[in-house]
C-alpha cells in the first residue's frame, strides 16, 4: 500500500497533475469538515460495490479519512478491484490539520470521534448513576470500557459503525450511488 504525507499530497495538488481526493468517511463527518476539492464516497458504499469497481480515468486517487484506518480499508478494496494509482493520506485529516493544510468546516455537524465520545460517556454516566439505584446497571459502564479497550487494541470501532447509520450521518438528499461512485471511478 502506498501512503503519502500531507506535504506530498499538497505537492501533487499544486502540480496540476490529475489527482482525486476521495474522503471515505460518512456524509455527516464529511459535512463537518473536509479537504477542499475532495469528494465523499463513503467506505460502506465502496464495500457494497467492490465487485464492480473499475477506473475510467488516469488520475491518481488519494483516499482520506480521519486517521487513515478507513482509508486503508478502502485501499484494500480498491487494490483487490484492480484500481491503479491509489494511495492513502498518511495520518488522515488529523495529520492534514496538524500540518496547517486548508479544511472546509461545516456548521453543526459533529465528527464521528466526537459522537463516539458523547455516546460512550453518556452510557458510562448512565450506568454509574443507574447503578446507585439498581446495582447491575454498573455493568453498563464496564461493558463500554471493555468495548473501548477492544476498539483501541484492534483499531476498529463498532460504535462508530453503528452511529454512521443514523440519519444525521447521512446526507439529506443523497445522490444516486452511481453518481457518488463516479467520483472514484468515472471520468470528470
Amino acid at each position: 500500500m502506498t501512503t503519502l504525507t500531507t506535504a506530498q499530497v499538497r505537492a501533487l495538488l499544486d502540480s496540476g497533475a490529475g489527482v482525486r481526493l476521495i474522503d471515505v468517511r460518512s456524509p455527516g463527518e464529511f459535512a463537518a469538515s473536509h479537504i477542499p476539492g475532495s469528494a465523499n464516497v463513503p467506505l460502506d458504499l465502496i464495500r457494497k460495490h467492490a465487485a464492480g469497481l473499475a477506473a475510467r480515468h488516469d488520475d491518481h486517487v488519494v483516499l482520506v479519512c480521519r486517521s487513515g484506518v478507513r482509508a486503508r480499508d478502502a485501499h484494500a478494496i480498491a487494490a483487490a478491484a484492480g484500481l491503479p494509482a491509489v494511495s492513502v493520506l498518511d495520518g488522515g485529516l488529523t495529520a492534514w490539520q496538524s500540518e496547517g493544510a486548508p479544511l472546509n468546516h461545516g456548521r453543526g455537524a459533529w465528527a464521528m470521534e466526537r459522537q463516539v465520545r458523547m455516546v460512550a460517556g453518556t452510557l458510562v454516566l448512565a450506568g454509574v448513576a443507574g447503578g446507585m439505584a439498581w446495582r447491575p446497571l454498573t455493568w453498563v459502564a464496564g461493558a463500554i470500557g471493555a468495548g473501548l479497550t477492544f476498539s483501541a487494541l484492534t483499531d476498529t470501532c463498532a460504535m462508530a459503525r453503528a452511529l454512521s447509520l443514523l440519519p444525521w450521518n447521512r446526507t439529506a438528499s443523497p445522490r444516486p450511488e452511481a453518481q457518488t461512485l463516479a467520483a472514484l471511478t468515472g471520468r470528470s
